[in-house]
């Protein structure tokens, strides 16, 4: 009954987001002179499936430059890469941007997303000399499902249980900072508590009853003293990801020593915040980056 139920969900959401492509137009990413696009980069290859990635490169100087891996929220069952804009303040700041596709629960459910997460972290790691970034200065950062895969593919570390589709990797894996907006902390509980997820139940396909797997993608059951530092901001009103959820992960950072910053938009919605507040937070961040000398 169980698999009857989650195919016609699965068959819903493919309707759904299929309509949605056709209507949707995305402008493209306006990036400062001097910056390089090299779009739809193929970092990983699975089946007949390609990972793609756009990638915004600052003029090359001396110094290999810090990078942000940006990844698209959605539910795990929505969204594209194109979607995603907003990046001047770190161009500002000579910032290279990776703004990067994974696979949806349409194509292959979890934990497929974590693992193209990784795997786009280690191309650009991978590939560092030729594209002049600094393997000790990647920031991810995502929104939603895109927060939750910031989150697991930071705070996994040199953890490469979900590695296995990506090439070798001879250094030792450390992301700088984390940036989650209003991310899933704990995916098991978004799909069994009290406000049940469909888009979590499907994501965790035949895992959603099994507790090893639902902690083996969860960002919180990753947190380790030496886990990177972390910038949340959540609205208090979030209608869809619950807000408890990032008031338990900086509880869990905080009790592990984890640095980080918890910022509540009061009355903010699913990302929907005040244009002001929402310029403030965006600072904010900003501003925890630059304490770490990023």
């Amino acid at each position: 009954m169980f698999q009857i139920l989650l195919s016609i969900l699965l068959l819903i959401a493919l309707l759904l987001n299929a309509r949605g492509l056709q209507a949707e137009e995305f402008q493209p990413v306006q990036y400062p002179d001097g910056y390089k696009a090299q779009l739809n980069q193929v970092y990983v290859e699975i089946n007949n499936w390609q990972g793609l990635m756009d990638l915004y490169l600052p003029p090359r100087g001396e110094a290999p430059t810090p990078v942000v891996i940006n990844i698209h929220g959605g539910g795990w069952n929505k969204g594209r890469k194109e979607s995603q804009r907003g990046f001047g303040s770190f161009f500002r700041r000579g910032y290279a941007v990776a703004n990067i596709s994974y696979r949806l629960v349409q194509v292959a459910p979890a934990p497929a997303a974590v693992e193209d997460v990784r795997c786009a972290l280690i191309y650009l790691i991978n590939n560092a000399p030729d594209l002049n970034i600094d393997t000790q200065k990647i920031v991810f950062t995502g929104s939603s499902a895109g927060g939750h895969l910031a989150l697991m593919g930071g705070l996994l570390g040199n953890d490469r249980r979900f590695d296995g589709n990506c090439p070798a990797v001879e250094q030792e894996i450390r992301v700088a900072a984390i940036i989650n907006k209003y991310g899933i902390a704990d995916v098991g509980d978004w799909a069994h508590g009290k406000h049940t997820s469909r888009s979590a139940v499907m994501w965790l396909g035949e895992g959603v009853d099994d507790l090893a797997f639902r902690r083996s993608v969860s960002p919180i059951t990753h947190i380790k003293p030496d886990s990177p530092p972390v910038f949340t901001v959540h609205g208090d009103a979030d209608p869809i990801v619950p807000y408890q959820q990032s008031v338990d992960l900086h509880k869990k950072l905080d009790e592990m020593g984890v640095r980080n910053q918890f910022v509540t938009v009061e009355g903010g919605a699913h990302g929907r915040f005040p244009k002001d507040r929402n310029r403030e937070v965006t600072n904010m961040s900003m501003q925890f980056l630059d304490s770490l000398g990023l």
